[in-house]
């Protein structure tokens, strides 16, 4: 079955159309009222300013460096158990070395890894802990380079259950 629009629009369908109308018939400035060099002047400056607003920062400019990773160090650790299996659920908390309060925190996944972004140029320390195994403390220069790799094998407490 097929179905037309109506070729008159009655009461009732006018009523339903006029806010739609309204809107496509003032939604946008007619520029009817300027001639010559004030319409091109208006349309510069509006054309000028949409631009400035939809295009990119420039390369270098302080708002892409706040936001850059480039400055950044990141601690990579695989946690195994004695056997060599993965340890998931390791929990590692990371501070700086001259600081009391830990700021990242990270668990390792279920093939015992994880990863954890810091700021380059200071000294870090990483405390890990997992349930039922001897907590583990290590140092990590982040002054040089801008990765660390990890491997830390846990050993299991005396007389505990994993």
């Amino acid at each position: 079955m097929r179905t037309t629009l109506p070729t008159r629009m009655t009461k009732r369908t006018k009523k339903k159309f006029e806010p739609f109308q309204h809107f496509f018939q003032h939604a946008f400035p007619s520029f009817g009222h300027l001639h010559g060099p004030r319409r091109t002047i208006t349309l510069l400056v509006l054309l000028w300013t949409a631009g400035s607003i939809f295009a990119p920062a420039a390369p270098g400019s302080s708002q892409n460096q706040a936001n850059s990773h480039a400055h950044d160090f990141v601690i990579f650790a695989t946690v195994f158990t004695e056997q060599g299996f993965a340890l998931p659920g390791a929990r590692v908390r990371v501070r700086r070395a001259d600081e009391q309060k830990y700021r990242w925190e990270a668990l390792s996944d279920r093939r015992g890894e994880l990863g954890i972004r810091v700021k380059q140029g200071a000294e870090y320390e990483l405390t890990i802990e997992a349930r039922g195994f001897q907590p583990q403390t290590r140092k990590i220069d982040a002054r040089e380079g801008d990765r660390e790799d990890l491997t830390l094998q846990m050993e299991k407490l005396a007389g505990g259950k994993p």
